[in-house]
């Protein structure tokens, strides 16, 4: 049996080594001329690590980049919004770990044998019967899977007529600045912006921020300097401590609610299928639930019982975070002052397991 995938990101490979695992033959065609993951840090949250356990790849990463669960959310003048229990949640849950996207990406390229990667190979068109057209001929197989992002061209060639993303309404910047002692991962929620820190094995810092902005608008580190200039420490530290070239800026998207993520001999992972506002940080940790499910669900069942057992398990859950995502993000993006004003006194009140209890759906997935 044969899979091809499309798209060499952490949802791709993951699908690559879970089916070279169990024996298939995989291809896997990357638009780019190499494996690699332009980006920052990743958290990769319990059910994350749950998925790569099944791949063997789970305890190294408990071992070489352990990191702890959200410590909780700041005002602006630093005071806490949301402080969880950091030991409650990791009793409750499991572990956590954060790694830089390309220590990830180069893992999983690493498990996967090198003549199944095809960089460089810019996939055109994919059809329901299992062939995909691409710049240097055409290739077929039993499976083909989508792994190709949020502006997918696996989904646009299996559903020609849905929408594609939507924007929104807000930026987001990733860099990683110089080791500095911080308090673990910690959020601040501004008016119409927020700023968010997480410690690496090595010392440095992941940072991350949003801001409300039109899209397809593109700010520096000088003026993110600027504007966060007066938010509590260690926010400006932490951006005057960064170089220009560390900071990526990319506009954030989501995608409204497929109706299927199965064609044919095809599917589509990840981002491809239920592109999410990053604010639960479970993108990745859901593409690779989706990998290992599918991986396992077509190999057990055979591609067509494979394909309907992948699509009834993953599209309820995906959709339902990707809600919860949105719905948890949207307080820190009000621009009223009475609205964030209220915000900052009323959600301290709220009891101390509500953010746990808010998490459970999304940390407590098994393979």
């Amino acid at each position: 049996m044969k899979v091809i995938i499309v798209g060499g990101g952490i949802g791709g490979l993951t699908a690559a080594v879970a089916f070279h695992r169990r024996g298939w033959q995989v291809e896997v065609l990357e638009r780019a001329p190499a494996f690699t993951e332009v980006g920052a840090g990743l958290a990769i949250q319990p059910n994350g690590l749950r998925a790569l356990d099944t791949l063997g790849l789970g305890d190294g990463l408990r071992a070489t980049c352990p990191a702890g669960p959200p410590a909780g959310i700041r005002r602006v003048d630093g005071g806490w919004l949301i402080r969880n229990d950091v030991d409650g949640l990791r009793r409750r849950f499991g572990s956590w770990v954060t790694v830089h996207r390309a220590a990830l990406v180069d893992l999983l390229r690493q498990a996967v044998p090198g003549e199944c990667l095809r960089p460089g190979t810019d996939v055109r068109q994919v059809r329901p019967d299992g062939t995909v057209v691409h710049g240097d001929g055409t290739s077929t197989a039993d499976l083909v899977v989508g792994a190709d992002g949020v502006h997918s061209v696996t989904r646009r060639s299996l559903w020609p007529d849905l929408p594609g993303p939507r924007y929104v309404g807000y930026t987001t910047w990733r860099l990683i600045a110089p080791p500095r002692a911080v308090e673990g991962s910690v959020e601040t929620w501004g008016r119409g912006a927020r700023f968010g820190h997480v410690p690496m094995p090595d010392g440095r810092v992941y940072c991350y921020l949003m801001a409300n902005a039109p899209a397809g608008s593109r700010v520096g580190l000088d003026e993110l300097r600027e504007r966060f200039a007066h938010w509590h420490d260690p926010i400006p530290a932490l951006l005057d401590s960064a170089e220009h070239e560390s900071v990526l800026q990319h506009d954030t998207y989501e995608l409204p609610d497929l109706p299927g993520y199965v064609h044919g001999k095809a599917a589509v992972l990840g981002d491809a299928a239920h592109a999410m506002t990053p604010n639960l940080g479970q993108g990745a940790c859901q593409a690779m639930e989706d990998a290992v499910t599918l991986a396992k669900a077509v190999d057990t069942l055979g591609v067509r019982g494979g394909l309907a057992a992948y699509d009834s398990a993953r599209r309820p859950r995906t959709q339902l975070i990707a809600r919860l995502s949105r719905q948890v993000g949207a307080p820190a993006h009000w621009t009223s002052a009475p609205l964030t004003t209220l915000r900052d006194a009323a959600v301290p009140l709220l009891p101390r397991a509500f953010f746990a209890r808010s998490l459970t759906p999304a940390y407590t997935w098994t393979p």
